[in-house]
């Protein structure tokens, strides 16, 4: 499977060949269900709290006598059913975590790399992509030659890219990443991949380890 490669300039210069055993693959769909249900549950903070009867402070003596009121009984005044009261099974701190095979992971990040490549466009390789410093402009003029101005882009970098991270960091469109943290979520939540340089061959080593 062959995609095109282009220089800084948006000219292209050549072509690329994919591995067939990442790129190539008959995409299962509900692997990447189950990798992406597994990213967004590892986002969640799971710090929630609230406070239940034995943690509310109050008064522990009876509120009113047994009989004779007219009313329901009552013995407590942090009774979840009075203002104030505690929270009846109230969310306490936990974990989301979802365990999931590496096969399965691995399965899924293929697949969504092999529909991106049946897509027109949707995957390219870019060579030279680097910036020495922070210069948003200069990276965002480079998308504009490229044809991705406006496109929602991620970037894969072989190895980190101090440079193009901070170039990128204002852009809203558009993210870099490198290859070892490259996701199903990321992979499915743009419109294009671009792969610097030699990154491509990167992720089809981890991929096929």
């Amino acid at each position: 499977m062959k995609v095109d490669v282009y220089n800084i300039e948006g000219k292209k210069t050549s072509s690329a060949e994919l591995s067939k055993d990442v790129f190539g693959i008959e995409p299962n769909d509900h692997a990447i269900y189950l990798d992406v249900k597994r990213y967004l549950a590892a986002q969640r903070q799971g710090t929630h709290k609230a406070k239940e009867r034995a943690e509310i402070t109050g008064s522990t003596r009876k509120i009113k006598k047994q009989k004779g009121t007219g009313g329901a009984r009552a013995g407590s005044i942090k009774n979840p059913l009075f203002v104030g009261g505690g929270t009846i099974f109230g969310p306490r701190p936990r974990k989301y975590d979802i365990k999931l095979n590496k096969k399965v992971r691995q399965l899924a990040r293929k697949s969504a790399l092999a529909y991106k490549a049946q897509e027109k466009g949707g995957i390219r390789v870019v060579k030279g992509l680097a910036m020495e410093a922070p210069k948003t402009k200069e990276l965002l003029g480079t998308f504009g030659k490229l044809g991705l101005a406006d496109q929602k882009t991620l970037v894969v970098v072989p190895e980190q890219s101090k440079g193009l991270h901070l170039s990128s960091r204002n852009l809203p469109k558009h993210r870099v990443m490198t290859a070892s943290d490259l996701s199903t979520y990321d992979i499915m939540n743009c419109q294009n991949i671009v792969f610097v340089d030699n990154a491509h061959e990167v992720v089809t080593g981890i991929l096929t380890a």
